[in-house]
């Protein structure tokens, strides 16, 4: 390409000797094309770019505006999600969740202001995941970095989509437009559809990010552990992933809402705390006081530091119940538990898989919340109706918990040898369950039923009196 003066303008002096400042309005003739907008490189005939065309800088950075344009109009109604306009202390209950709030907040702007390798945002639904990834988003577009904000569901149905006939889009084009974008933002990780292609093509984008230490952030309210291996992997090199973990609930519904949940009654039990709690001194037995007294000091060593799981047995009206609720209200102060009536859940668990159901899709996220969530209390297990939809839904979380090692609370009035077998198998593994009879007769008047036949050894072990280990 041939400039004013008549010289050939090489590739180098292209790109080197051209800053922002020094380039042309669109208003004005460029010295460098003449105003074409194209250059041919000053290159040997072996060269692969002899011959070709390529954008002048005032071209290029024109392009560069008209993309980030794009892409803040792709954004859509996330445009306008910011720092500033993020409350990080609006939708918390407690000082854990407005901690991890700002955490959270902090840990995105030191990215933004050194964005190299990957940002992990985890958290619920409705925790402010999205918004900060947004932000990082908008941040990065006001400095003129662009960006690539997908949403993994559509994402994948992006990529299917260049497959139709009528796409003059290659599936390579859109596949490496996603894997080499200069940032990458992957929003909802684990909310899609986790077929075999899928997650080959989310694991080929992940993969070729984390050799090439491309900046990633990524949003996912599922636990590792539930992720594809491979995947996980590359999510736990703690070398390049800063993961920050939002413990608040869903801003999306009102404190109220969440308290008086339909499937989490802890606020039915909001009096139910280890200084209510009764050890009926004047009624008791003294095995029947110490048990009593034994099983209330293992309660508050499990709420002090909820690990494993802990089962309390015994006679109906025995204590169990307010003991787990203790348990559930002293968590409560640093993050939220779930408080469940077993044959509640159920009641409620069948409205969410009735295929007449307008609500299944947020149901069954309840589902998946109950599963995962920090600390678990199923009460009254056995008194549910032991269907075998029952048995399976119940196996499904309590199997889950069980792998995951997550903190669970159970209270049953049944023996072991009536749980079914495989709630058994789980909840009698010393290793991971410590399981605690309460023999003392119902409070409300009445005999003893039964006493569950356990070995409370291993409770007194893990649970029992501090000064006597």
């Amino acid at each position: 390409m041939l400039g004013e003066s008549g010289k050939k303008i090489s590739k180098s002096t292209e790109v080197s000797n051209q800053s922002l400042e020094s380039i042309k309005t669109p208003n004005s003739v460029c010295e460098i094309c003449d105003g074409l907008g194209w250059i041919s490189p000053d290159v040997s005939q072996s060269d692969p770019m002899f011959g070709k065309l390529v954008p002048c800088p005032h071209r290029k950075n024109e392009v560069d505006r008209s993309k980030i344009k794009r892409i803040m109009n792709e954004l859509g109604l996330l445009s306008s999600l910011t720092f500033e306009n993020f409350n990080p202390v609006g939708h918390a209950d407690t000082e854990e969740q407005r901690n991890s709030l700002l955490a959270a907040v902090d840990g995105a702007r030191r990215f933004i202001s050194d964005p190299r390798g990957w940002l992990l945002i985890e958290g619920t639904y409705g925790c402010g995941k999205t918004h900060l990834a947004a932000a990082v988003a908008n941040a990065c577009l006001d400095v003129g970095v662009p960006v690539k904000f997908v949403n993994v569901p559509d994402l994948l149905d992006y990529l299917r989509g260049a497959y139709s006939p009528s796409v003059e889009e290659t599936f390579d084009d859109r596949f490496g437009e996603v894997r080499d974008a200069p940032m990458l933002i992957l929003d909802d990780l684990g909310t899609q559809n986790a077929t075999q292609w899928a997650e080959e093509k989310l694991y080929q984008i992940l993969n070729a990010r984390y050799i090439s230490k491309k900046p990633t952030v990524i949003t996912t309210n599922l636990d590792l552990n539930n992720m594809d291996p491979r995947v996980r992997s590359r999510l736990s090199d703690l070398d390049l992933v800063r993961r920050l973990h939002i413990t608040a609930p869903d801003f999306r519904r009102s404190v109220v809402e969440q308290e008086k949940d339909a499937v989490n009654k802890l606020w039915l039990y909001s009096e139910k705390t280890f200084s209510s709690f009764s050890l009926r001194s004047n009624e008791l037995q003294k095995e029947e006081r110490d048990n009593l007294r034994q099983a209330l000091e293992m309660a508050k060593n499990y709420a002090a530091d909820p690990k494993d799981w802990l089962i309390f047995t015994g006679n109906i009206g025995s204590g169990k119940t307010h003991l787990a609720a203790a348990i559930a209200n002293e968590v409560a102060r640093k993050y939220p538990p779930m408080f469940v009536v077993v044959p509640d859940l159920f009641d409620y668990l069948r409205a969410a898989f009735n295929p007449d159901s307008r609500w299944t899709l947020s149901l069954y996220k309840r589902f998946e919340d109950i599963r995962q969530c920090a600390l678990l209390i199923l009460d009254d297990l056995g008194t549910e109706s032991a269907t075998g939809w029952v048995r399976e839904k119940l196996y499904q979380i309590i199997n889950y918990r069980y792998m995951a090692r997550l903190p669970t609370v159970i209270t049953t009035s049944l023996e072991m040898r009536q749980l079914d077998k495989h709630i058994q198998a789980r909840i009698l593994d010393e290793s991971h369950c410590a399981v605690f009879p309460i023999i003392v007769p119902n409070y409300r008047g009445g005999t003893i039923v039964h006493e569950p036949r356990v070995d409370k050894t291993f409770a007194n072990k893990k649970y029992g009196n501090k000064s006597s280990r």
